[in-house]
């Protein structure tokens, strides 16, 4: 891997001056990305100075630095990890084994489809997200909503790179074709169902950057164990910028809750003052951790099987956890419950190999259950008796044993007919989103903030929560 080199027109630590082959295509891609950015990208607000931070480097003491810049002009750059000399494979069949610095031929079509999964995300929750610069509950948030949409698209030219690079004419097909899928499209949706659900509120864009940026956590955590190193190397810089995705989900909840609870504590109607009630809010934490389970596949997988096996997709912390011990698990079994008649569960054990879906998917469970003690122990602490609760992986499913099953939060089969009726009373309806919609004015004002959300405890890099995170070149007002 080479040296920094941030003057380059592709900023990059992969020594791109000494691969002129590569330079020249990922240099003709860019155009292309560029065109994509300004057609589906923020819309209203590219000519605009945004406080971001650029990726700079990949050490852990300086990676980024702040500065008003205009998103077409954001410096996206390929980064990654330095290499760990004599690496070994430390997972499955061949556990001991140099890892692959090039694509092995047999893993070749399976490297090329897991890369192309994790990548096509990246513009689509990008696309998803568009529209909501329009609705901004305040300049701290517009900023925040910029930031995850540039980070989006580097993780997108992570990607890129590697299918440039390691898989010849096909890798670059398939890099186009990132760039013509749209989120949502009838004949050309992105891949992965949860990233072509519309995000038109502000509650939605908080609980995706919660729920199912958190399971881009853990896929790019399984792929940073990988055999494979420059993608296990990519995959572990793209995790540092993952993980301000979350702060800003995390915490948008807990500041929509904590609006919600001043007024309670007024004694007053959330509703009343344009605050969102907790069951709204416990509505949409049900739909988007659902719509979040689905993207980890299904239960028993053989291709989740052979991931393990070849080494090309590892457990979270396959290599630091010491919990887990057994790095080949060719012996163990895993718990699976399963759908019987009329509604009964089944409990099944499932080779460990073929449950590996499941293991990834019980620990990001526990990681959701985090972020939600974090908020209900913000409503108790506030004196209300409410709880939200993540649902039971029966409920609300699209994919897996569960898919189109009648089961209810607590997990209990209600039958057809009472899903229909009862529906509304987990899951946003309407008049449910109407309502949050309603809500949707823009605060374009330096530290004024909209009537449905609190404040944050502090700013971005030391700044003040009033501070112009936006300097917009004309009235912000008058685009809409």
């Amino acid at each position: 891997m080479g040296n920094v080199d941030l003057n380059a027109k592709i900023p990059n630590n992969v020594g791109l001056a000494d691969d002129r082959k590569l330079c020249k295509a990922l240099e003709a891609w860019q155009p292309n990305f560029l065109e994509w950015w300004m057609d589906m990208g923020p819309e209203g607000f590219q000519m605009d100075q945004i406080y971001l931070r650029t990726a700079v480097d990949v050490d852990a003491s300086g990676w980024a630095q702040f500065d008003h810049v205009k998103m077409p002009d954001y410096r996206w750059g390929i980064f990654l990890q330095p290499g760990v000399q004599d690496r070994l494979m430390h997972f499955g069949d061949n556990i001991g084994s140099p890892v692959w610095d090039k694509v092995p031929g047999d893993h070749r079509a399976v490297l090329k489809r897991i890369i192309v999964t994790q990548g096509d995300t990246e513009p689509a929750s990008v696309e998803q997200q568009r529209l909501l610069g329009q609705t901004a509950p305040s300049l701290y948030d517009l900023r925040n909503l910029f930031q995850v949409n540039v980070e989006e698209g580097r993780h997108l030219w992570a990607m890129v790179y590697l299918l440039h690079k390691y898989f010849g004419r096909d890798g670059r097909e398939e890099a186009e074709d990132m760039l013509v899928r749209r989120s949502g499209h009838a004949d050309n949706p992105r891949i992965l169902g949860a990233f072509n659900e519309p995000i038109n509120d502000w509650l939605s864009f908080y609980c995706f950057t919660t729920f199912t940026d958190r399971d881009g956590k853990y896929q790019l955590a399984s792929l940073a164990e990988s055999g494979f190193d420059p993608l296990a190397r990519t995959c572990r810089f793209m995790l540092t910028e993952e993980a301000h995705h979350m702060f800003v989900g995390e915490t948008g909840v807990g500041r929509v809750i904590a609006r919600t609870l001043e007024v309670m504590a007024e004694g007053k109607d959330p509703v009343a003052e344009g605050a969102i009630p907790l069951e709204i809010v416990h509505k949409y934490v049900n739909r988007w951790f659902t719509v979040s389970m689905d993207l980890f596949g299904g239960e028993d997988s053989s291709n989740a099987a052979t991931y393990f096996g070849a080494g090309l997709k590892g457990r979270f912390r396959e290599g630091s956890d010491p919990k887990i011990t057994d790095h080949v698990a060719l012996e163990g079994f895993h718990e699976q419950f399963l759908p019987g008649e009329a509604g009964k569960v089944q409990r099944k054990e499932v080779p460990l190999r073929r449950a590996m879906n499941l293991v990834l998917r019980d620990a990001y469970r526990v990681d959701c259950e985090r972020a939600v003690k974090v908020w209900n122990r913000q409503i108790k602490k506030a004196g209300f008796d409410f709880v939200i609760e993540l649902p039971s992986e029966r409920f609300h499913r699209a994919q897996g044993v569960w898919a189109g099953l009648p089961y209810d939060p607590k997990g209990e089969w209600v039958g057809d007919e009472a899903w229909a009726q009862r529906t509304g009373e987990w899951l946003p309806t309407e008049a449910d989103e109407a309502y949050v919609m309603s809500l949707m004015k823009p605060c374009y004002e330096v530290g004024k903030i909209a009537s449905w959300v609190a404040p944050p405890r502090s700013g971005i890099n030391g700044n003040e929560f009033a501070f112009e995170y936006v300097k917009f070149d004309d009235d912000p007002y008058a685009r809409l």
